[in-house]
This record gives structure tokens, sequence and C-alpha cells, in this order.
């Protein structure tokens, strides 16, 4: 069809986390500028099922820029060339007829290959579950205007819990850091009154986690935020580290006693 793009795809293959990877070149033949870069892939893999040859694995859900788990490092850039957007809402209109496009996966010790380009991201489920909630009991539903909020509060709490997890932040790293992702969850619920009880335990048991997991520490290069999808701010790492010293300075006493008071 008329309008219709001829593209070679360089595709990282792996069998396992175990095995050598290597790039396999393909042709993407008669892709519409409309087509997201998933649907893509998509073709692709119809092509080679026809072939009887085994399809390229990735990670997709909702396809909506919402759930997390679109993961590819397209032409050296998480999620591609557009900014705000994931792999799902990235369109072929972003590339030119003839174009070679080099497509790889998350490279972090952090997030084993499990298959070509899909990775394994339970290290972030586990620094959640370290403690990114509330469990302390807060009572029924409060009305609206009994707690107080100041809007710049809300709002900025508000804008981490944007954060998808996708991981792009550890991906654009040079050290594979996750502070980007860790500091959002400790924001969100630091900010909030609801929050407090556990403030200081939470951000010293998520930071644990995270180091243990090894991601790599920050260095303030930029990167996570700027390849962000959902635009998550470096001052979330500010306010981590500030809550991180000042409970390991003055709240660690009550942390060893499990008790998550103040």
């Amino acid at each position: 069809m008329s309008g219709n793009m001829n593209l070679t795809l360089k595709v990282w293959r792996q069998k396992n986390a175990q095995t050598p990877g290597k790039f396999v070149t393909y042709k993407a033949e008669s892709i519409s500028p409309d087509m997201s870069f998933l649907e893509m892939l998509d073709v692709v893999n119809e092509s080679l099922i026809k072939q009887k040859e085994d399809p390229i694995h990735f990670d997709h859900d909702c396809r909506e820029g919402i759930c997390g788990m679109c993961s590819l490092y397209i032409n050296g850039r998480p999620h591609g060339p557009k900014r705000a957007i994931t792999t799902c809402q990235l369109h072929m209109r972003s590339f030119s007829d003839g174009e070679t496009i080099t497509i790889e996966p998350w490279r972090s010790a952090a997030f084993p290959i499990v298959k070509d380009l899909a990775t394994d991201r339970s290290a972030f489920d586990r620094i959640q579950q370290a403690g990114g909630y509330i469990s302390v009991n807060t009572g029924g539903v409060p009305d609206a205007n009994s707690t107080p909020i100041p809007k710049v509060v809300a709002d900025e709490a508000f804008n981490s819990a944007t954060c998808i997890g996708c991981g792009a932040c550890v991906a654009a790293c040079k050290n594979a850091s996750a502070m980007l992702f860790t500091s959002a969850k400790i924001t969100q619920l630091g900010l909030l009154p609801q929050g407090q009880p556990e403030r200081w335990s939470r951000v010293q048991a998520m930071v644990k986690q995270m180091d243990k997991e090894g991601f790599g520490n920050c260095t303030n290069t930029g990167a996570c935020e700027a390849e962000c999808p959902k635009e998550i701010t470096l001052t979330n790492i500010s306010r981590m580290n500030n809550d991180f010293f000042s409970a390991k300075l003055f709240r660690e006493e009550h942390i060893h006693d499990h008790t998550g008071g103040e």
C-alpha cells in the first residue's frame, strides 16, 4: 500500500539468562505509519510463525501506556525516540522508510533476561513489598474535608504516584540505579498524612531491599528523569535521601523495635 514502510530490524535474541544472546536481522515490510511499535512486532511475529520460526518474545499488556509492561530499548533509548511515552504509545510514523531499528531488552543485572526482549522485573515488586504500603489501621473513611492537605503537597504525591514501574529509569542509568522508582513509591505515601506512621520504617526497608536486589547507586546524571515516560522528577530522589538519613540518624531505634512510629 502507498505510504507504507519497509524496515530492517536488528533484534536481540536470547534463549534465557544462562545462554549468550545475539542480534538477529529481520525485515519488516509494508508497515503502516499508523501502527504502534508493538503492532509492528506483532506483524513480524506473524510472519515468523508462518515460516515456523520462533517468534520474538517481548513484554506487553494494556497497550495504553499505564501498565508499565512494555520495556524495549529502541535505537539506544528506553521506549524509543519520543519523550514521555511508553513503547506501546510509540507509532511507526516516528521512523523513516528504509530505516534500521535496533531493539534490545532492559540491560541490568537486577533485570535478568527471561527470553529475547522480556526481562524479569520482579525486583521492583520486592522493593514495593518491603514497605510501599500503609498497614496501620486508619479507621473508617473520613470526610473529605476533615484532613486538610495543601494542594502543592497533594499534587506532588499524585505526580509521584503516576510511576508505572516500567524500569526505563534503570535502563537509562549508566549505573542501573532504581532510585527514581523507589523514591517515587516512597514519596507518594510519605507526603500524605496516612503515610506518616510508617514513614521512617518505609524508607529504610525499601532502600535496603533496593540495595539487596543489586541495583546501582545514583550519580545524578539525570538520564532517569529524561527517559521516564511519566516524567517522574529527581526531586523524589532528594526527598528520599533526606528521609533516609533522617531515619538513620534520629529514628532507627523505633525501626529496630518494629513499631513503625516516630
